[in-house]
């Protein structure tokens, strides 16, 4: 891979479409998350048994506000780097599809673990997503390295939830 392969070329979309673009999955996956959890914390979810890891219930809303406008941004960075020809192009898509995976996995855990009381499908769905996270990190370097830099605190996140999902399976 030559030096030129990390160069990422203009993307013809404009900037409102790119944000837009970006902005919207991200911004439906919010949403889905906080319709799944908004009457499940007080009652189902403060019923189970908990690690003593478990972070106060105030955190995640503030985690995920960050993290979610970080992937935005990422996005945002990865349709801005779309190259218009030769080889890169495919990777880029496979990138984008990466992206978009690991964006409707994030979506379904919610509505998994918080409405479905699914924890055990809900650990299968959280791994799933860490393994989606690691790999469009890994893709979209090849891009944007700012873009993959800006996922990688979501990594850290998802694995933390991870290793929580499967603590709380444990306990229940």
């Amino acid at each position: 891979m030559t030096a030129a392969t990390h160069v990422p070329v203009a993307s013809t979309l404009p900037r409102w479409l790119r944000l837009a673009a970006a902005t919207l999955p991200v911004a439906a996956t919010a949403m889905i998350g906080s319709v799944a959890t908004q009457a499940e914390i007080p009652g189902w979810y403060a019923g189970l048994n908990k690690p003593v890891f478990n972070p106060p219930n105030w955190v995640f809303p503030v985690a995920w506000t960050i993290l979610y406008t970080m992937i935005a941004l990422s996005l945002w960075r990865l349709l801005g780097a779309r190259p218009r020809t030769g080889p890169s192009r495919e990777g880029w898509w496979l990138a984008l599809a990466a992206f978009l995976v690991q964006i409707a996995l994030n979506a379904a855990w919610t509505p998994v673990f918080f409405t479905a009381h699914a924890i055990g499908t809900g650990l299968v769905v959280v791994a799933m997503l860490l393994v989606m996270v690691l790999w469009t990190i890994r893709l979209t370097w090849r891009f944007d390295r700012l873009a993959a830099w800006l996922l990688v605190p979501y990594a850290a996140w998802v694995a933390f939830a991870t290793l929580l999902n499967a603590a709380i399976l444990r306990m229940n």
